[in-house]
C-alpha cells in the first residue's frame, strides 16, 4: 500500500501533507470533495456514491489515493488497470470505467487508466493535483506497466469551437498559444496526447471531447 508524506507551500508557509490510499473510513469526505468539486448545475447523481468507492476499495485499492493537508482530505484520484491498443484508441469514459465501478478492472492490463482526479478548490493553489498524478506514475514503475492513460477534458474549447476543431485546439494549447484549464495542467504533470476522442463525456464545454493522454514508464521505454 501506498504511503508518502511531505510539505506544501501555503505562500510562505509549509503544511504537512500526506498522499495514502483510501479507504471505507473516507467515503463520506471523498463524496464531499466530489459536491464541492462539482457543484450544481452538475448534477449530483454523478458524484461519486458509496458503491463506487466500495468497488474502488475492494478491487484495486492500489489505484485508489487520497491526499490530505494537516488531517484534512484535500483531493483524491481513482485508476483501474486495462489493456490499450493505441491502434484502436476510441472509447468512452463510461465504457472504460464501468461508469465509475471500475467493475472492467483487469489485474492483467498494461495501462494505469485514469478514473477521477478532485482537488477542493481551496487547496487547489499548494500542487495536489500534481502530486497525486506523480504518485500514478510511482505505481506504473511498480507495477511494471506500459503507460497512465487518461481523456482529459478541453473545457476551453467550446470558446473557439466555431473557428477550429478539436485537433486544431489541442495543437494551439501544446504550442502554447492557448491555455486550457485541465490540459494545461496534465501537460505540466507530463502528460503527452495520444488522440482525440468524440463523444467521450457528456461535457458541453469541451463539445462532448477529450483527449487521451499518457505518460509511459521510463524504464520500459
Amino acid at each position: 500500500m501506498y504511503r508518502q508524506e511531505w510539505y506544501v507551500f501555503d505562500g510562505a508557509t509549509p503544511r504537512r501533507a500526506r498522499i495514502r490510499n483510501y479507504t471505507e473510513a473516507d467515503f463520506d469526505g471523498l463524496i464531499d470533495i466530489q459536491r464541492e468539486c462539482f457543484p450544481p448545475p452538475f448534477p449530483s447523481e454523478l458524484w461519486w456514491n458509496e458503491t463506487q468507492l466500495r468497488e474502488h476499495v475492494t478491487r484495486f485499492p492500489e489505484g485508489a489515493l487520497c491526499v490530505e493537508v494537516e488531517g484534512e482530505l484535500a483531493g483524491s484520484m481513482t485508476t483501474l488497470m486495462v489493456r490499450f491498443d493505441p491502434a484502436a484508441p476510441r472509447h468512452t469514459w463510461a465504457e472504460i470505467t464501468d461508469e465509475g465501478y471500475i467493475r472492467t478492472h483487469r489485474p492483467d492490463g498494461d495501462t494505469l487508466y485514469v478514473v477521477d482526479i478532485s482537488v477542493r478548490p481551496r487547496y487547489r493553489r499548494l500542487g495536489l493535483g500534481k502530486w497525486l498524478m506523480q504518485s500514478m506514475y510511482h505505481l506504473v514503475v511498480h507495477k511494471r506497466l506500459i503507460r497512465l492513460l487518461g481523456g482529459g477534458r478541453m473545457p476551453g474549447y467550446h470558446r473557439v469551437a466555431d473557428r477550429m476543431c478539436p485537433e486544431a485546439y489541442v495543437d494551439a494549447v501544446v504550442r502554447g498559444d492557448l491555455q486550457d484549464p485541465v490540459l494545461t495542467f496534465l501537460l505540466r504533470c507530463g502528460r503527452t496526447p495520444v488522440a482525440v476522442v468524440p463523444g467521450y463525456l457528456e461535457d458541453e464545454e469541451s463539445r462532448n471531447h477529450a483527449v487521451l493522454m499518457e505518460w509511459k514508464n521510463p524504464f520500459l521505454a
